[in-house]
Order: C-alpha cells, then structure tokens, then sequence
C-alpha cells in the first residue's frame, strides 16, 4: 500500500504567493496565525481549568458562608443552652413553691394553723375541686374566719411566710372592727409536672 505523499505542485504556489506579499504583510500574517494559535491554546487549554477555578472559588465561598452559619450557630447554641439552664433553674425554685400531691395535707394544716395563731376562729375550711393549668393545679379553699381586722392582717402575714404560696381572693367582710366576719378563698397550688411525666 503506498502512502500518499504530499503534492509540492499543489503546496508551491501557496508558498509563492506567500513570498510575494510585502514584508508588512508577511509580518502581519504571521502576527495573526500567532494570534490565532494562541487563542486556539487559550480556548481549548485554559478557559476549561479557568471556568473550574471559577466555580471552585464560588464553592469555596458557599462553603466558607455555611461555615461562618454554623459558627454563628454554635456561639446561639451556647446561649441558648445558658438560657435553657436558667430556666431550668429558675422552674426548679418555683416548682420547689409549688407542693406535691402528698404535701397538699399538710399545707392545708399550716393555712389553719396559721389562722388559729393569729387569733381567728374558723367557721368555715372547705377546699373546693382543683382546676389544672399547663403544668400546675389550683386549688381553692373556701374560708369562713371571725376576728378583727388586726388578727385578719396577722393572719395574712403569716400566709406570706408560708415556703408555699398561698393567694387570697374574693375577700369580703361584715360586721364591726371588733368582731368581723370575713368570706374568702384561699388557693394554693399543686405541681403536676412530675405527674404529667409519667403519664
């Protein structure tokens, strides 16, 4: 098989017209094929390695955005949490006001004892039906007291003493300074959240 070899009567005349251009023309020829060589590199070489470097840069930014989101995270995490533990603490002190089932008995002794102490005398010590709250029960006591308004005061005195919390309401009185009747209602709270836990 023979190879074909390249015809110099079809390549000559390229070469002559070539020689008869100008020096100006020559130069500007040559200057073009360069150019045009180089863009050719440029293009088929580099635009590829140039367009990967551009979305390596815009992932890099994207990345260097969620890092600088997570850090920002972390440091609201921190306070977050700080917070979260006051109000774990804070739930702790208040929850410590608020008596258990089995300490109900017993707060209801210290309401009376705190009367008798100040000198009222009980006509009346009826707790009523609790009503439950998100993580609490109230329960009102309906009272019925004698007394003065001095003993009255001390008796109010005493319930603010109480480690519990003891609210009056719906307070009215009848009578004269030295001898009143006073129509109340005591509530007192129960925390259930322990409850609500285990159900």
């Amino acid at each position: 098989m023979k190879k074909n070899k390249p015809n110099m009567n079809t390549i000559e005349p390229f070469f002559q017209k070539i020689a008869s251009l100008t020096r100006l023309q020559r130069i500007l020829i040559c200057f073009a094929t360069v150019v045009l060589l180089a863009g050719a590199f440029g293009f088929f070489l580099y635009k590829p390695k140039i367009d990967r470097m551009t979305t390596l840069r815009s992932d890099i930014a994207s990345e260097e955005r969620k890092l600088e989101r997570t850090r920002r995270s972390a440091q609201e995490y921190d306070l977050y949490k700080e917070k979260m533990e006051e109000a774990r603490a804070q739930f702790e002190i208040v929850s410590r006001e608020l008596p258990g089932t089995e300490e109900i008995p017993s707060l209801l002794t210290s309401i009376s004892h705190a009367g008798n102490a100040a000198g009222l005398r009980f006509l009346l010590f009826q707790p009523q039906s609790e009503s439950e709250k998100d993580f609490y029960a109230e329960i009102p006591i309906r009272m019925e007291l004698t007394g003065t308004y001095h003993e009255f005061g001390s008796f109010l005195d005493r319930l603010a003493r109480l480690s519990r919390i003891v609210n009056i309401n719906n307070c009215s009185t009848q009578g004269q300074n030295d001898s009143l009747r006073i129509n109340c209602t005591a509530v007192t709270y129960r925390f259930i959240g322990d409850q609500a836990s285990q159900d």
